[in-house]
């Protein structure tokens, strides 16, 4: 088992960063929110998960060690595989994750890609005494990230040369601009973030 790996970050996409581990680069699946926190030609210590198959060997990475412990105990649920598994955490933090169980909150897991309303029900009956009730203090709903817009115009005005702390500052007050209603195409909504920070 990998339980970690430690070096300076080489790329990030969509949905992987490549981290250089000694010359080595290994390629790390992570959620959104993970990979919004990584920045390329900075030193990262990402917690790990290897999930090895017949024909592959695949590193998933997270946030912290609670992040992982939930993604490893999410595929003790039979029909959960380490895909469905990052996919719920892409969407729900851990403790979002845990009231989801707990509280039976079906509604909450099947805004999940992939889980309809019966696996929900068999992840509630499975893990409802593995999960456990929320452990932080932390925010409990889905992690705001979890919207695709968010981290693309971030990356756009980081990539123009703002700082993540700015960056960060401009996705926010565009996201209270929106009123929860559909977003506009991503051009536009950087469009906004520029105005925001040209103030």
């Amino acid at each position: 088992m990998i339980a970690f790996v430690s070096g300076t970050v080489a790329a990030a996409g969509p949905d992987a960063a490549v981290i250089d581990v000694h010359g080595v680069g290994l390629s790390v699946q992570c959620t959104p929110a993970t990979l919004a926190g990584l920045r390329v030609g900075e030193e990262a210590r990402v917690p790990t998960s290897l999930v090895v198959r017949e024909d592959s060997l695949t590193l998933f990475g997270f946030a912290d060690d609670d992040e992982r412990t939930v993604f490893e105990l999410l595929q003790t649920a039979s029909g959960v595989g380490p895909r469905l598994a990052l996919a719920m955490l892409a969407v729900h933090s851990p403790d979002a994750l845990r009231l989801a169980v707990s509280g039976e909150d079906l509604a909450a897991l099947t805004k999940v890609p992939g889980i309809g309303k019966k696996g929900a029900q068999r992840i509630v009956l499975e893990l409802k005494d593995r999960l456990g009730g929320p452990v932080g203090g932390g925010d409990t709903r889905a992690p705001v990230r979890a919207e695709p817009w968010r981290e693309q115009v971030q990356n756009g005005l980081i990539n123009l040369g703002w700082s993540a702390k700015d960056a960060d500052a401009a996705v926010d007050a565009v996201a209270a601009d929106l009123d929860g209603g559909d977003p506009p195409p991503v051009a536009v909504l950087l469009k906004s973030a520029l105005k925001k920070l040209s103030r």
